[in-house]
């Protein structure tokens, strides 16, 4: 890997692979099995793959390779494994680290899903999970006792933007030999630098801004070789969780203009939250870019941007919400984020709506909570859009 490439060229060429005929673009191997010249080749290589050596698809293939040696250098890793999702990205690096009697500490501002494993299928297999508030360091410092295994957080929070100190927590969960595993999803791989802050290992949804056009599921899990290829792959190849060959093109490809997309789209977020902050018909707008924002201290220093997400509360719970997301045109109705193109979510009843009220309340997650993902159209259009939908609302 070329560590001295600054981000944009790695996005562009980190991994590259080329065939006999010497393509330009990322070439796309659409095979589940691979041939071998001789019967000892192939006994060789079940014993011991090498670098460039594959066996079948749910093991590697050289276009989820290329992936995943990209991703690795732009997150400063030693390795990567690609998954079939961002779920499977998180619940695989959790499996199989974790066994029946160990613990582990998780923020408690989670996207449902991440709940439900820690919650659920962790605690179905006699995992402890104790959960903190994720802004308290002296949380933190209480629960991550000596025997805990590993620590595990979104370093911003889904919907309500609230950060993680991943350098304060590392030291914290390292002083007694815990690993860190960070979701960083919603910081992306542009604006956060969670290796170097101190995570042991980062899970991304590539889904979101990775992939960008909403086009494929994806996940990635990054960290040391001796994590990927001891601890984690042989879960993920037995239990089938691992990236379609197809899908890693489609990622190599958002991957090449996922900087300038990341920038774009946290500018525009930027302007957005600034032209809502104040207005009388919100209750509140959380952005951690904004001066207003208690944590946008930590949020210039973790990541150097508040992100790509604007988060605002609607006075009038769910009826007003929902005649503001009603009448939308350009942005749309959706769950996912990180896209292209504008989308506006309605996080209590679709994304969060399966978590009891009292968790929605201790979460911040009202009736009028709207999570923008601001996209790549015209900013001026959007805030006019918004501006528009909220006096509907």
């Amino acid at each position: 890997m070329s560590k001295d490439w600054k981000t944009r060229t790695k996005l562009v060429h980190e991994g590259s692979r080329r065939s006999q005929y010497g393509e330009m673009a990322e070439a796309i191997f659409l095979t589940q099995g691979f041939v071998y010249p001789d019967a000892e080749t192939a006994e060789a290589r079940f014993v011991k793959a090498g670098e460039d050596e594959f066996i079948y698809a749910r093991y590697g293939n050289p276009t989820t390779r290329m992936f995943e040696e990209r991703i690795a250098g732009l997150e400063g890793t030693e390795d990567a494994f690609a998954t079939a999702s961002g779920m499977a990205a998180v619940s695989g690096a959790l499996m199989a680290l974790l066994r029946a009697g160990d613990h582990v500490v998780s923020s408690r501002a989670l996207f449902g899903s991440c709940l439900y494993v820690l919650e659920e299928v962790l605690g179905k297999f006699g995992v402890k999970v104790t959960f903190v508030d994720g802004a308290d360091l002296e949380a933190w410092r209480a629960a991550v006792v000596p025997g805990v295994k590993a620590v595990f957080f979104e370093s911003m929070s889904n919907p309500t933007l609230e950060l993680v100190d991943i350098r304060a927590v590392s030291e914290i969960a390292h002083a007694v030999g815990a690993l860190v595993i960070a979701d960083n999803v919603f910081a992306t791989p542009i604006f956060s630098n969670a290796v170097e802050q101190g995570a042991d290992v980062v899970v991304y949804s590539t889904t979101k801004h990775i992939d960008g056009q909403g086009r494929a599921l994806g996940g990635v899990v990054c960290g040391t070789r001796e994590f990927i290829r001891k601890v984690l792959e042989p879960y993920m190849k037995h239990t089938g969780g691992s990236m379609s060959p197809f899908t890693a093109w489609i990622m190599l490809n958002g991957m090449a203009t996922l900087d300038l997309r990341c920038r774009a789209m946290a500018e525009s977020a930027l302007q957005i939250a600034r032209a809502l902050e104040g207005d009388a018909r919100l209750s509140r707008v959380v952005y951690p870019g904004l001066a207003s924002h208690p944590q946008a201290a930590l949020a210039a220093a973790q990541m150097g941007s508040g992100g790509t997400l604007v988060t605002f509360d609607i006075k009038g719970g769910k009826e007003a919400a929902f005649r503001f997301m009603n009448a939308l045109d350009i942005i749309k109705i959706s769950n996912n984020l990180g896209d292209a193109k504008t989308i506006a979510t309605h996080p209590a009843t679709t994304t969060h709506s399966r978590l009891p009220q009292e968790q929605k309340d201790a979460l911040g997650i009202t009736p009028g909570l709207i999570r923008l993902s601001v996209g790549l159209e015209d900013v001026g259009d959007l805030i006019a859009e918004l501006q528009q939908a909220l006096a509907a609302g």
